[in-house]
């Protein structure tokens, strides 16, 4: 508080200082006295421009200089050919006023900037003032409106984070037994599953101040400043405790220390471990923080007593993917089967679910229909999982392989059950990949499908074409993970040429299976090229009728 003081003070001294050093430059009279006979020369060699009058001199003033002579010493007919101006007292008092103003106007702003923490003014231990910039703005928490409610499919997170609630709620229940609730709470998963949503909720149903911060957001251009939005954070989450800080994205500051320079990222990692380990069990203050890159955090932010508790949020079952739809579904009229739309999203989470209801409404509106329907779904899934792509302008043989390819690609989907509901002509991938545990023969499944586009087009062209890049790659990476990774080989290790092997028996048993189908692939193509477009329920139903 002194040096604040001392600060404002040294501060109004320098302001009121150049204002005195301004006026008088201004003010004083820089003029040069003469003699009358030195003034009567220049007047009759006609080298004043102009002449001013004030109470006591006469102003000459030339192209170069400007004299004074007393007034006393001039006789009004020596300047009869000259306009005289008289030179007003009043002057001084404007310019006066005007610098008043300006010191005034200055001290406004400079409070103004102050107080908006755009330009910070500090002294350091030598006693030197510093100035730096800052783009900080002042933390504040909000208060969240998320509930559980709000939030569907997180029954079992639910349950892990209701011990922390009653906590903040009932602290003299837990410390009367010498219990610590954990100090920092990591949620862990992949984008988009809801983990901000599920802090808000958290916050909203403990009925306490919820401080939300981006882990990007500690990071600065200047060396210190990170560090101090971790300390000014923690401050304020204190003085307004019981609070709940929300680390969103915490691997952008607390990745491992891997020996390699980042003076700011390691000065901020450490402010935030510092401030961790200085909660005091009746801080009130809960950190929770959020990545989907567990694998990369400094292992000083997983040890005990900073996030003691990890919770895994992963992407939604079934039943779950039904649950949050139907949150969604509540306020679109529609007539559809949730459990339809949960089967044909098999990999969404919470965040694709949420567009693909948008879109299908919007598609809805655009169609001037009265609610939403399956069809809509089945007409903008693509859209959400893959983006939307407008088919290339192809010639008349390029259209005939694209057809013949995504047929057998449909085909195979439908005969081994894998998860989707409608192929378009334009779209290169049909379900989308997924890390979940499976069995090897649905890894064989998945192969075949990627692989069936090329064995079709070999069958009937003896040939085809390159935008097959893209399902060959992935045919490649599957195998190439079943047969180093899965041990699913002929022996748990693997064998010299173990991968072509498999890749050839997949090959050749998704040929004998096309080979089989050619009435089933005959009447695809004829769909495709009538419509660009086919439903599993239509090649199921196919496919049905010959086998």
């Amino acid at each position: 508080m002194v040096e604040s003081k001392t600060n404002r003070v040294a501060l109004y001294a320098s302001a009121f200082l150049i204002v005195i050093l301004v006026l008088f430059a201004i003010l004083r009279d820089n003029s040069e006295a003469i003699s009358l006979k030195d003034a009567t020369a220049i007047l009759e060699n006609r080298t004043v421009k102009s002449v001013v009058a004030s109470k006591y001199f006469i102003y000459l003033k030339t192209d170069k200089e400007v004299y004074k002579i007393a007034s006393s010493q001039l006789s009004p007919n020596m300047l009869a050919e000259y306009e005289v101006k008289v030179k007003n007292s009043s002057n001084a008092v404007i310019y006066i006023l005007f610098f008043i103003l300006f010191i005034g106007l200055g001290t406004l702003a400079f409070r103004w900037l102050q107080k908006n923490r755009v330009f910070n003014i500090e002294r350091t231990s030598e006693g030197r003032f510093k100035s730096s910039l800052e783009h900080s703005q002042p933390i504040e928490s909000i208060k969240s409106d998320v509930t559980f409610s709000d939030i569907g499919g997180i029954s079992d997170v639910k349950i892990e984070l209701e011990e922390i609630i009653d906590f903040m709620k009932k602290p003299k229940r837990y410390k009367s037994f010498g219990a610590r609730m954990p100090r920092g709470v990591l949620l862990v998963g992949p984008p988009g599953v809801g983990k901000t949503m599920i802090a808000k909720a958290v916050a909203n149903a403990a009925g306490v101040p919820f401080y939300y911060q981006s882990g990007a957001s500690f990071v600065q251009i200047y060396v210190g400043m990170g560090a101090k939005r971790v300390h000014e954070l923690f401050i304020a989450a204190k003085n307004n405790s019981p609070s709940i800080i929300f680390i969103d994205e915490i691997d952008a500051v607390g990745k491992k220390r891997d020996g390699q320079r980042s003076d700011e990222r390691e000065a901020t990692l450490n402010q935030l471990l510092t401030e961790m380990d200085g909660f005091e069990n009746s801080s009130g203050v809960i950190v929770i923080a959020a990545t989907n890159k567990i694998d990369v955090l400094d292992s000083a932010l997983l040890r005990a007593g900073r996030f003691d508790r990890r919770v895994f949020v992963e992407l939604p079952t079934k039943k779950e993917r039904a649950s949050i739809l139907l949150k969604y579904l509540g306020k679109v009229p529609n007539d559809v089967d949730v459990n339809a739309i949960a089967n044909m999203t098999v990999g969404f989470n919470g965040a694709s679910l949420a567009a693909l209801v948008n879109e299908a409404s919007l598609l809805a509106i655009r169609g001037h229909d009265f609610q939403v329907t399956i069809e809509h779904f089945h007409n903008v899934k693509d859209k959400v999982m893959f983006g939307k792509k407008k088919l290339q302008m192809l010639s008349e043989l390029q259209k005939r392989y694209r057809v013949t390819y995504q047929a057998a690609k449909v085909i195979c989907a439908t005969y081994f059950d894998l998860p989707f509901e409608k192929l378009l002509l334009s779209n290169e991938k049909l379900t989308p990949s997924t890390d979940e545990p499976l069995i090897k023969h649905e890894l064989e499944s998945r192969v075949k499908m990627l692989l069936a586009g090329i064995v079709a087009c070999n069958i009937k062209y003896n040939e085809h074409a390159s935008s097959a890049k893209s399902d060959l790659d992935e045919a490649k990476e599957i195998v190439v993970k079943m047969i180093g990774e899965y041990g699913m080989g002929s022996s748990l290790i693997p064998t010299e040429h173990e991968k072509e092997i498999l890749m050839k028996k997949l090959y050749d048993e998704t040929r004998n299976l096309l080979e089989s189908l050619q009435s089933v692939t005959k009447y695809v193509e004829e769909v495709l090229n009538e419509r660009e477009s086919i439903t599993k329920a239509d090649v199921k139903k196919k496919l049905d009728e010959v086998l």
